[in-house]
């Protein structure tokens, strides 16, 4: 996929649209699904985007609608952000300055490791591993701007 592609400002860089595909596969059953969708990033009221993810979810040939909203708030510089679920509550922080970023979010008894990769000014990355006792999974987003430059 290429080089890194280092992010000097992570808000201005996510704001606008994105076609969305992920593949979400589970690791102990060796079941596999898949997302199509849109995600856009918009401004939110105090500052920062609220990152709204829309389209289809298909798990075992059961296609179904799926939505997901995120927070992304100013982190205290510009090429990072504080990712918060839709309710406020912390999710994990998000530093692209490099083009690349590990976070971690534990939930319950499972850890969710995310790995950010940012590949240019139009597509970008996320492969999340959900390890524990209630779930194995390996979750990997593919963003590509549907307006390339903007």
């Amino acid at each position: 996929m290429g080089e890194l592609w280092p992010v000097p400002d992570v808000l201005a860089y996510l704001a606008g649209r994105w076609r969305t595909e992920r593949s979400v596969r589970d690791l102990a059953s060796g079941l596999e699904g898949r997302f199509e969708g849109v995600t856009s990033f918009d401004p939110l009221d105090g500052g920062g985007l609220v990152g709204r993810e829309s389209g289809a979810f298909t798990w075992q040939g059961v296609a179904r609608p799926a939505e997901r909203t995120l927070r992304y708030e100013p982190g205290g510089e510009p090429g990072r952000a504080d990712v918060r679920f839709a309710d406020g509550r912390p999710f994990h922080g998000l530093d692209l300055t490099s083009g690349h970023h590990v976070a971690d979010h534990p939930c319950a008894a499972d850890l969710y490791r995310g790995e950010f990769t940012v590949r240019g000014p139009d597509r970008w990355r996320t492969v999340w591993r959900v390890a524990g006792p209630a779930k194995d999974l390996l979750l990997t987003t593919d963003y590509i701007r549907e307006t390339p430059g903007v």
